[in-house]
């Protein structure tokens, strides 16, 4: 902390993003990633640390036009405890569930787990499923600047992603699910609810007459990035969702993910898991 020189705790969108303008900031939230990473030295606090917990709008989960949209406030455990996500994007829920510990989870952010930008975060699995894009804040000429960016598009390397040093992420949006989508999230780990990823996975589509369209794929802790397994979304893609086709998609989600060997596991165990969860997801989708 000792490079820390102003303290800032903004209760506005455009205080905060003002504060930003100038670069040299570091943004706190629930604090989950960054204090052990600065604690251990992987990352150093800029000139300004700003708390953006007490931002007013950013904190709601709400159905509009259409778009769930998820403020980037929104702790895991508010994600957890959403009776709309549990009716309109499951998916979200039960990798909530399997997020860390409760004490983690009533601090972690969304927002904080996307720009972490680990190749295992928890919640961008089933976000990429939903084919989730970010919103992302700056100013400029006197006003509030949003864009939006896929979420698929977001990550490009571990720890990177495309926000410039003077955007905030302040939500994460998609188009409500069909009546008719069913999708599932796996993650192994030595204590799944407590540890990083070994590896995850995140399959859905909409299924009818037993076959499924839309499918989105998306895998973690198997790529430099969270990864959106293409070839896999096109093996199922409107096929009919028997033995066969979800053995050959376990098949393609093995050759498409292109792990590493480090402390956590080796490569070919990450390949095998990733086969393995894809079958074990795509026959609970199935059994939907």
């Amino acid at each position: 902390m000792s490079d820390v020189q102003n303290y800032l705790s903004p209760h506005r969108l455009d205080d905060a993003v003002k504060a930003m303008a100038g670069g040299d900031t570091t943004v706190l939230c629930g604090g989950t990633d960054l204090s052990p990473q600065t604690d251990s030295g992987l990352r150093e606090y800029a000139g300004t640390l700003m708390n953006i917990r007490r931002i007013e709008g950013l904190s709601g989960i709400d159905l509009i036009d259409g778009q769930i949209r998820i403020g980037a406030l929104v702790t895991v455990t508010g994600i957890g405890n959403s009776q709309l996500l549990d009716e309109l994007a499951p998916v979200l829920v039960e990798a909530a569930d399997q997020f860390a510990s409760d004490q983690i989870r009533n601090a972690a952010s969304l927002g904080g787990n996307i720009c972490n930008a680990s190749p295992a975060g928890d919640m961008i699995i089933p976000l990429l499923v939903l084919d989730a894009v970010v919103e992302l804040s700056s100013w400029r000429q006197g006003t509030v600047h949003t864009r939006q960016v896929s979420l698929d598009e977001f990550f490009t390397a571990p720890g990177k992603t495309v926000r410039q040093e003077n955007e905030l992420l302040t939500a994460v949006i998609f188009d409500q699910p069909a009546e008719s989508f069913v999708a599932h999230f796996r993650k192994s780990g030595p204590r799944p609810a407590l540890e990083i990823a070994t590896v995850s996975v995140g399959i859905g589509g909409r299924l009818e007459n037993g076959s499924l369209s839309g499918v989105r794929v998306a895998m973690g802790a198997v790529a430099p990035t969270p990864l959106r397994a293409r070839s896999v979304e096109a093996t199922l893609e409107g096929k009919t969702l028997d033995a066969e086709t979800i053995r050959a998609a376990a098949v393609d989600a093995g050759e498409q993910a292109t792990p590493i060997d480090d402390v956590r596991a080796s490569a070919w165990y990450r390949r095998h898991l990733v086969c393995v969860f894809t079958e074990e997801v795509l026959n609970d989708v199935l059994e939907n």
